[in-house]
């Protein structure tokens, strides 16, 4: 990894330094996306065997995975592998039943009620990936929010293997994970599927999950189609920010810094210490722990636009952060609660020695879908509340309309807007302007 002294740099110099790997932005890829999200619309299950076919060379009979091969799934598995699914997803539905919302009740005014109530989302669809690597993680970190919410129709859309078959990890962790179907279709067709419906395929409200740019794309796409379904939030490839004093154990670092850049050749990770020290022991050991990894092509792809920065105190540092919104921040100094308090911006932070960004990926109950790419300055990590909405209600008696009635007919002649004035005013003639 390449070292940089943050005072030496120009501004454009750190722009350019700061700078992620571009997203694919190709008019091509998007009009081939258009044209898939089409043929799915049109031709339904035939064309999500078709496009398996083609697009992922993958022959499949039935698009739903039966009961019978989620039980085989399960076998498959080791109870060593079932035991640490089933102690992730308790860490993760333990952390996410605390944030049902509550209800809230006002009188804003003496006879004048007003609430916020909240009701799950009817039908949702979770995408999990199984490109590079098959994701089970992601099963539980979607499926366990829509469960808790009370969403009445969950469904999971994933790529095939080459053997027509789900991955076993990814079924299992669906049932752990309370999620009633399961299709074998990924990419493009997938979200199509979900959006519009098919013969097989349950038509959503709102669609969840990471995927490549295929999936983004058509996620973008059919979000923008009232009649199509409502996305997360956009995101891009996955990334860290490490924030690190004279303290920290360079070997830790890296290992931080390498367990991101192995997702893929368009990640980021950074590094941000007040020693330069530290810097050269952590770039020292990216190396040595770099040789000993099985993903090198992404990580040598990742690790060719990432780098190491030396600032003059933390608080440069954390100003740095804030300004990239990193999707995982993790502080590796000597009192990081301290530093937490100037964090505005990060999807998940991850403070001092002992908590690897490993397990918010997995198992300690945190939810791993956040925003990348820069979103986290306006989006929040995945969780119970997105999947969910919300909806004010206001009820009035007689004199709480007398008291509030009379400021709603100003208002509404401010604007010019005479019927929601008549509206105040008809029953106000009704009950008489003093109370009774």
């Amino acid at each position: 990894m390449k070292q940089h002294d943050w005072n030496s740099l120009t501004d454009a110099e750190r722009q350019a330094l700061l700078t992620r790997p571009a997203l694919a932005d190709d008019a091509a890829l998007k009009a081939r996306v258009a044209e898939i999200v089409a043929e799915v619309r049109r031709d339904g299950d035939a064309a999500l065997r078709r496009l398996t076919r083609t697009i992922d060379g993958i022959e499949i009979d039935a698009v739903e995975v039966s009961k019978d091969e989620i039980d085989a799934a399960e076998r498959a598995l080791s109870p060593a592998q079932r035991n640490a699914i089933r102690a992730a997803a308790a860490n993760i539905e333990a952390f996410h039943r605390a944030q049902l919302p509550a209800d809230l009740e006002v009188e804003t005014a003496p006879g004048v009620r007003c609430e916020r109530i909240s009701r799950p989302i009817r039908r949702v669809g979770l995408y999990v990936p199984a490109g590079t690597a098959p994701l089970p993680s992601t099963a539980l970190m979607l499926g366990i929010p829509a469960r808790l919410a009370g969403c009445g129709t969950r469904i999971l859309c994933s790529p095939p293997q080459r053997d027509g078959r789900v991955d076993a990890a990814v079924l299992f962790a669906a049932r752990v994970a309370g999620v009633e179907r399961v299709f074998r279709v990924g990419g493009a067709q997938a979200i199509a599927a979900m959006a519009y419906g098919t013969e097989t395929v349950p038509k959503v409200d709102k669609i969840f999950g990471p995927g490549n740019t295929w999936v983004t794309a058509a996620k973008a796409l059919v979000d923008a189609d009232p009649n199509g379904a409502a996305r997360d939030f956009p995101a891009g490839p996955s990334e860290v920010l490490v924030i690190a004093d004279d303290t920290a154990n360079a070997a830790f670092v890296a290992s931080d810094l390498l367990s991101q850049a192995e997702h893929g050749v368009d990640s980021q990770v950074l590094l941000i210490t007040t020693s330069r020290r530290l810097a050269q022991a952590v770039a020292d050991e990216v190396e040595r722990q770099k040789a000993k990894l099985s993903r090198r092509d992404a990580l040598e792809g990742a690790l060719s636009h990432s780098s190491i920065i030396v600032v003059d105190d933390l608080a440069t540092a954390v100003s740095i952060s804030n300004a990239y919104a990193p999707e995982h921040l993790i502080l590796q100094v000597q009192r990081p609660r301290e530093l937490l308090r100037s964090v505005e911006a990060a999807g998940s932070v991850f403070l001092g020695p002992w908590a690897p960004e490993s397990v918010g990926d997995y198992c300690s109950g945190t939810n791993h879908v956040l925003p990348t790419y820069g979103y986290a300055r306006r989006s929040s990590s995945l969780g119970v509340g997105d999947f969910m909405r919300s909806m004010t209600v206001q009820e009035l008696t007689e004199d709480g309309l007398r008291r509030i009635g009379p400021i709603a007919e100003t208002i509404a002649a401010l604007e010019g807007l005479d019927a929601h004035a008549r509206a105040v005013t008809a029953r106000l003639d009704v009950i008489g302007r003093s109370a009774s």
